[in-house]
C-alpha cells in the first residue's frame, strides 16, 4: 500500500508534476529548520544578546515555511536577504573601530575642500549648509524618500519573485554582493557620519549610539518615533563610507532598466535621487559617502555579471536554486 501514496515523508526534495524540484515538509526538513532556528537564536544570544527581532525573524520564517508550498518557496527565495540581515546584525559583535582607526577630521576636511559651500563668509560642508537652510517641506519630503530605502528593494524583489525567478535570484545575489563589498570597506576604512562631528567634534568616542540626526525633524513633524526606532538598532555608527543607502536604489534601477520596466524605472530613478539628497540633507552621509555608495553598487553589479559569465559552478548553483523556488 505504501507504494500508492503520492506523498512520501522520506524525501526532502521531490520533483512535482511540472518537473521542478521543490522542498517538502517531512521529518528531515522539519529537523533542519528547527536546528537552524534554535542555532540562530543561541548564537545571537551569546554573540549580541537577546533581541525581540530575532524571535520575530524565526517566527516569520517558520510560519511561511510550514504554511503552504507557495509561502515555503517564497521564504526560501528570500533566505538570501535573511543571510544578509544576519551578517549585518552580527557586525555589532565586531565593531570596525577595534581593527582600524576611525576617519573623522580628515573626511570632514576633504568633504569641505571638494564640496564646500560659501555661506555668509564661512565655508561649510553641504551637510552644514542644509542644516541651516532646511525647511519643513524638505524635512517631510526627504523623510518620505529615506523610508523607501528598504521597502522599495524588498518590494521589487517580491515582484520579481512572482514575475521572473531567475531575475529575482540575480537581483538578490547582486544586492548581497554589494553589501559584502560595503562591509569590507567598513572594516578597512571606518568613517564617522557628518552628524557625529556636529555632536561630538573630532574626538573619537567608542560605543557611540546611533542618532537620527536631521531625520528627527520628520519624526517631530508627525509626532512619531519612526526613524528613532530604526537608528537605535544600527550595527555600527562608524560605517558611513560607503553609503549603502545610496547603493540600494542603484541596484533597483539597474534591474528595472534591464527588465524594461519603463514606468517603474522612472519611479526608481526619482527615489534614487531623493535618497541621495536626503543622505546629505539629514547629515547621515557626506557627498563623498554617497559617491562611494554609487561606486560600490556599480562595482558589485559589474562583478556579479562577470562572475555569472565566468564561473560555471555559480551558474549551476543558481540553476538548482531556481528549480527549488519555481
Amino acid at each position: 500500500m505504501g507504494q500508492n501514496i503520492p506523498f512520501r515523508l522520506s524525501k526532502k526534495i521531490k520533483v512535482d508534476n511540472t518537473g521542478h524540484h521543490s522542498v517538502t515538509v517531512n521529518p528531515k526538513s522539519i529537523l533542519t529548520v528547527s536546528l537552524l532556528s534554535i542555532g540562530y537564536l543561541l548564537i545571537s544570544y551569546f554573540l549580541i544578546g537577546y533581541n525581540s527581532s530575532e524571535l520575530v525573524l524565526v517566527a516569520i520564517f517558520n510560519t511561511l515555511f510550514y504554511l503552504s508550498a507557495v509561502t515555503r518557496k517564497f521564504i526560501l527565495g528570500f533566505s538570501i536577504f535573511i543571510v544578509y540581515w544576519i551578517i549585518f546584525d552580527y557586525m555589532k559583535a565586531f565593531p570596525n573601530y577595534h581593527y582600524t582607526a576611525v576617519h573623522i577630521a580628515d573626511l570632514y576636511n576633504f568633504e569641505k575642500h571638494i564640496f564646500g559651500i560659501h555661506d555668509n563668509g564661512k565655508l561649510l560642508t553641504p551637510n552644514e549648509y542644509w542644516r541651516i537652510h532646511g525647511t519643513t517641506f524638505i524635512d517631510v519630503v526627504t523623510g518620505l524618500f529615506y523610508l523607501c530605502w528598504i521597502p522599495v528593494p524588498l518590494g521589487f524583489a517580491a515582484f520579481l519573485f512572482f514575475k521572473n525567478k531567475r531575475q529575482f535570484l540575480y537581483f538578490s545575489l547582486t544586492f548581497v554582493l554589494v553589501n559584502l563589498l560595503g562591509f569590507v570597506i567598513y572594516y578597512t576604512f571606518p568613517a564617522a557620519p557628518p552628524w557625529y562631528v556636529q555632536y561630538y567634534g573630532f574626538h573619537f568616542t567608542p560605543l557611540t549610539a546611533g542618532n537620527v540626526a536631521g531625520l528627527a525633524k520628520f519624526d517631530a513633524y508627525f509626532h512619531a518615533g519612526i526613524f528613532k526606532s530604526i537608528y537605535t538598532k544600527g550595527s555600527n555608527v562608524f560605517a558611513a563610507m560607503p553609503s549603502l543607502h545610496s547603493s540600494y536604489p542603484v541596484i533597483v534601477l539597474y534591474y528595472g532598466i534591464k527588465n524594461r520596466y519603463k514606468i517603474a524605472s522612472i519611479f526608481f530613478a526619482i527615489v534614487m535621487l531623493g535618497i541621495w539628497f536626503t543622505a546629505v540633507y539629514a547629515s547621515h552621509h557626506y557627498v563623498l559617502d554617497v559617491l562611494a555608495g554609487i561606486t560600490t553598487a556599480t562595482v558589485g553589479i559589474s562583478l556579479f555579471n562577470l562572475l555569472m559569465n565566468k564561473v560555471k559552478w555559480l551558474q549551476m548553483s543558481i540553476n538548482k536554486y531556481e528549480q527549488v523556488i519555481l
